[in-house]
């Protein structure tokens, strides 16, 4: 199994570090933890008052947008057998 090199990117920009025994689906796991710890910063902000609600929204929208790995499917996070990106 070898990642993709735009997910290997991907996922060094949110600071996960890949080890020998990780598996896509492990890694989709670390970055979906990374991200809902994100999302309960976010609303905690707004319930704090740092964010209006009216927004909040647009906050979750864009933290959304830093995620984008999160929508692509597993099979498309590895190099198909026999070929190099």
């Amino acid at each position: 199994m070898r990642l993709r090199a735009s997910v290997r990117e991907a996922l060094a920009r949110h600071g996960l570090t890949i080890g020998h025994d990780d598996t896509p689906a492990r890694l989709k796991e670390r970055l979906d933890d990374l991200y809902l710890d994100e999302v309960r910063r976010l609303k905690a902000r707004q319930r704090a008052g740092e964010i209006p609600l009216r927004e909040y929204a647009a906050h979750a929208q864009a933290l959304k947008e830093r995620y984008p790995l999160l929508g692509l499917p597993l099979a498309m996070w590895t190099e198909p057998e026999g070929e190099r990106e």
